[in-house]
């Protein structure tokens, strides 16, 4: 259970920072609790998208990483925010990603700072 909560605060800080440095993906809303409140479900439809398609996409598209000695991973983590805006999208949540490039910076932003909160963070262990 920490560990889950650990990961989904990881990822809400991790969009924050994507939202905060790219133009192009987008946070819509009222006040600051508002905002708050639809990162952490952006963050756990998210989490829900890297559980679930993820490992399906990375063994799918395994020969073309392969090829690009792991490169393609950027496009499959590209997908998956894509993937994440859309449902937010249909849940009626004010998070859009706009554009497969920004996708690609999003998911590098967010990789990276989610490693980093993960190393900040306890995690139960």
């Amino acid at each position: 259970m920490v560990n889950f909560l650990v990961k989904t605060i990881a990822n809400a800080v991790a969009l924050a920072v994507a939202v905060w440095l790219l133009d192009d993906i987008t946070l819509a809303g009222g006040d600051t609790g508002e905002k708050t409140l639809t990162l952490v479900l952006v963050a756990l439809i998210f989490g829900l998208v890297n559980l679930v398609v993820k490992p399906i996409a990375k063994l799918l598209s395994f020969p073309v990483m392969i090829l690009t000695l792991g490169l393609f991973a950027l496009v499959v983590n590209a997908l998956m925010l894509l993937l994440t805006s859309w449902l937010a999208g249909l849940a009626d949540l004010a998070f859009h990603v706009d554009g497969f490039w920004t996708a690609v910076l999003g998911g590098l932003v967010i990789s990276i700072v989610s490693w980093a909160v993960n190393m900040l963070l306890p995690d139960g262990d």
